[in-house]
C-alpha cells in the first residue's frame, strides 16, 4: 500500500520552494502526495516566523491534529522551518505538542530524510535544529510543483539585521552557492522545458560577497542569460542600500531578465528608516528608483511596505503615502508590524496601539489599489504576451503573468500551460486582465 505525504507550507517563497524540497526527499522514499490530510500517513509542517500570525496559525493547525493523532497513532507529523530555528523553539513546542513526531530545523532540512529513517526505527519523538548552517544544497533535488515557473536558490541568510527582523537568527548568515552550480540547476530546468526561473535570496544583491565566488550578482545574472533561448528571469529579494548601477545595467542589457524588480522600501520616514537599520533614506531610495527608470524606462517597480513601527508617528506614515505616490509601485505587500521576540525592535518603547495600526494600514492598502487600477487601467486596448501557468475552473479561463507581474485571463480550447500566449486585453479589474488571444 502506498505512503502519502502532505506538506502544509506557510511563509514566503523560500519555503514554497524548501517544501518542494521536502516532497523531493519524501518521494525518494516511496511517499506520494496526498490530496488531503485525511488521507495523508505523514503531515509535514514547512513554518515561518516572520510573523506572530503566521506563527499562531502554525500553532493552532499543529494542536488540531492531536485527536487525529490520537485516533490514528501510526500518523507521523513533522514540524520545520522557521519557527522550530528560534532559540528554544524547538523545546517548546516539544512541551505544547508532545504528540509531534520530528522537529528539525532550517540548516537541516537536507537530513529530513535521514530522520525519517531513524523514526522508523524508535517510538521515541526526534528532535534535530543544528546550529551549524555550513552546508549548502547544491544539487536539485525538489519535486517541482510550479510549472513552468522554478524557484533557484542562489544563497540562503542574511547580513543585515533589520530591527525588526528574525530571519538573520532563524536563517544564518549570508552564504552563497557557486555560481557554476547555479547555472547548472538554470540549464537543467530550461532543458526540462520550464519558462520562467526565479532565483532567491534574502538579499540577492550580496551574491559573493560572503566568500569569494569569483562572481557578482549582476555577473551571475548575465551567466544565466547568456543560455539563449527565450525564458524569463526574475530576482528577489533586492535590499534597496546594495541596489546600484551594475544591477540596473543588467537588467536594461538582458532580454530574458523581466522589467520588474521587487524593492522593499519599508517606510517613507528617514527616522523610521534609521530605527530598523535600513541603511538608506527616503531620498535615496526615489534616486535609486529614478535610476532604474532612468536605464529600464518601462520597468515596473514593486514593495514591501510597513506600518505600526514603534514609535512611528502620523507624520512617519504620511512621508510613506508620499513615497507611495513618488515610486508609483505598481503593487506593494502592506503589512503591520509584528513584534518578533528576539529582535531588537521587540525590545524598544513606543509600540503602536493596534486600532491606530489598523487604520493606517487601511489608508497605504487603498492609497496602493488606487495606483494599481491606475495602472491597470492602461493595459486596456493593448497587446500583452503571458507565460501561461493554471487554469482557473471557476472563471473558465487560462492564466498567467506578463512580463510586469499582472495576471492575464483568456478563454481557450486546448492546454495552454507552459506557453508564451499574446492576448487582447478587453476588461481589468485590480492586478487582474482580461482578454481574448490574437
Amino acid at each position: 500500500m502506498e505512503k502519502k505525504y502532505f506538506i502544509v507550507t506557510y511563509g514566503c517563497q523560500m519555503n514554497v520552494h524548501e517544501s518542494e524540497k521536502l516532497a523531493g526527499i519524501l518521494q525518494k522514499r516511496g511517499y506520494v502526495e496526498a490530496a488531503n490530510e485525511d488521507e495523508a500517513d505523514i503531515i509535514v509542517f514547512n513554518t515561518c516566523c516572520i510573523r506572530e500570525n503566521a506563527e499562531n496559525h502554525a500553532y493552532g493547525n499543529i494542536g488540531a491534529l492531536k485527536k487525529r493523532k490520537k485516533m490514528r497513532p501510526d500518523l507521523l507529523i513533522a514540524v520545520g522551518g522557521c519557527m522550530t530555528q528560534q532559540d528554544g523553539a524547538a523545546e517548546r513546542l516539544r512541551k505544547k505538542l508532545p504528540f509531534v513526531d520530528i522537529v528539525f530545523g532550517t540548516h537541516n532540512l537536507k537530513d529530513f530524510g535521514a530522520l525519517l529513517d531513524r523514526k522508523a526505527a524508535q517510538k521515541k519523538p526526534l528532535v534535530s535544529v543544528q546550529a551549524s548552517e555550513e552546508r549548502l544544497e547544491e544539487e536539485d533535488s525538489a519535486y517541482r510543483t510550479s510549472f513552468p515557473n522554478a524557484w533557484v536558490n542562489i544563497m540562503y541568510g542574511c547580513n543585515n539585521f533589520c530591527t525588526y527582523c528574525i530571519v538573520p537568527y532563524v536563517r544564518g548568515r549570508e552564504r552563497s552557492r557557486e555560481p557554476d552550480a547555479v547555472v547548472r540547476e538554470v540549464e537543467g530546468l530550461l532543458e526540462k522545458g520550464y519558462k520562467e526561473i526565479t532565483l532567491l535570496g534574502q538579499n540577492v544583491n550580496s551574491y559573493g560577497t560572503d566568500r569569494d565566488v569569483g562572481m557578482t550578482f549582476p555577473q551571475l545574472l548575465r551567466r544565466i542569460a547568456a543560455i539563449g533561448g527565450k525564458f524569463r528571469l526574475r530576482f528577489m529579494t533586492s535590499n534597496p542600500k546594495d541596489f546600484g548601477e551594475e544591477l540596473v545595467q543588467a537588467i536594461a542589457d538582458c532580454p530574458q531578465v523581466c522589467n520588474l524588480v521587487h524593492l522593499p522600501a519599508q517606510s517613507g520616514s528617514d527616522r523610521i528608516l534609521r530605527l530598523m537599520n535600513r541603511k538608506y533614506t527616503a531620498a535615496e531610495y526615489l534616486r535609486k528608483v529614478e535610476m532604474l527608470r532612468g536605464a529600464v524606462p518601462d520597468c515596473a517597480l514593486t514593495s514591501d511596505l510597513m506600518v505600526g513601527f514603534p514609535t512611528e508617528t502620523e507624520e512617519d506614515f504620511r512621508r510613506t503615502l508620499e513615497l507611495v505616490r513618488a515610486a508609483g509601485f505598481s503593487t506593494a505587500f502592506t503589512f503591520v508590524y509584528s513584534r518578533r521576540s528576539g529582535t531588537k525592535a521587540a525590545e524598544m518603547e513606543g509600540q503602536v496601539p493596534e486600532e491606530v495600526c489598523k487604520e493606517r494600514i487601511m489608508r497605504l492598502v487603498e492609497a496602493v489599489n488606487a495606483q494599481t487600477r491606475g495602472l491597470s487601467a492602461g493595459y486596456e486596448g493593448k497587446t500583452i504576451e503571458i507565460l501561461c501557468e493554471d487554469y482557473d475552473p471557476k472563471r473558465g479561463a487560462w492564466l498567467g503573468r506578463d512580463e510586469y507581474g499582472r495576471m492575464g485571463y483568456f478563454a481557450d480550447e486546448r492546454n495552454r500551460v507552459g506557453e508564451f500566449v499574446k492576448i487582447r486585453v478587453k476588461d481589468t479589474s485590480g492586478i487582474s486582465l482580461f482578454g481574448e488571444r490574437v
